[in-house]
């Protein structure tokens, strides 16, 4: 479906290399153009923002290093990936490229089999990025909604309340209940009943009530 296809920014401000960006993939990515950095980072900051970006390197104003670095330096734009697109073949214009975020370079005149084979792997690259921070958020999510009690308690022999870690020993309100104890440290909620042992010696001659199903 026509919804369903990866949105490529293509952004470049010479109309012919646009145009063949355009033939070469247009039956199966959504084209966003801009011809200006300016445009650029407009159309990668919109409410809904490109999948990839082929990022020409000379333009005018702002050119594409500067655009690549803003982009990598706003979260909502930081993961996107960033293909450069350049006449120069120098090895100091890619070093700078990966050095600010840029994930790949395409040489004009454009070879239309390495420009697909790079756009289908980054875009794949970024979904395996993206799964494995939804994981990592739900894992952390997880951490976060477990609390656990760990360590030695101290706990008075006699009438089983637990002294706070922080607490002096000596004054009687370091001491608590292990009931408060745990609800304080943990999301643990209590429901009250009695146990046999409780109630044969709170009610004696009072005989419990048989379960459900016995």
């Amino acid at each position: 479906m026509t919804n369903n296809k990866p949105r490529v920014l293509v952004v470049d401000d010479d109309p012919t290399s646009i145009d063949l960006l355009a033939v070469l993939l247009g039956d199966n990515y959504k084209l966003i153009v801009a011809k200006s950095g300016e445009q650029a980072l407009k159309r990668a900051r919109a409410e809904t923002p490109p999948d990839i970006i082929l990022l020409d390197i000379l333009m005018p104003v702002m050119d594409g290093i500067e655009v690549c670095r803003q982009l990598k330096a706003d979260s909502a734009t930081a993961d996107i990936p960033v293909i450069f697109v350049t006449a120069l073949n120098k090895v100091e214009d890619e070093t700078k490229g990966f050095e600010i975020g840029g994930v790949d370079f395409i040489t004009k005149p454009f070879s239309p089999p390495v420009v697909k084979a790079r756009i289908r792997t980054h875009l794949k690259l970024k979904d395996n990025l993206c799964e494995q921070k939804e994981l990592n958020n739900e894992l952390q999510t997880a951490l976060n909604e477990i609390k656990t009690l760990k360590g030695l308690l101290p706990i008075c022999a006699s009438c089983k309340k637990i002294r706070s870690q922080e607490g002096d020993p000596r004054d009687q309100k370091s001491w608590t209940s292990i009931e408060t104890y745990i609800s304080d440290h943990s999301d643990t909620k209590f429901t009250h009943s009695v146990c046999p042992a409780c109630a044969g010696r709170l009610y004696p001659g009072v005989k419990l009530p048989e379960r459900a199903g016995k």
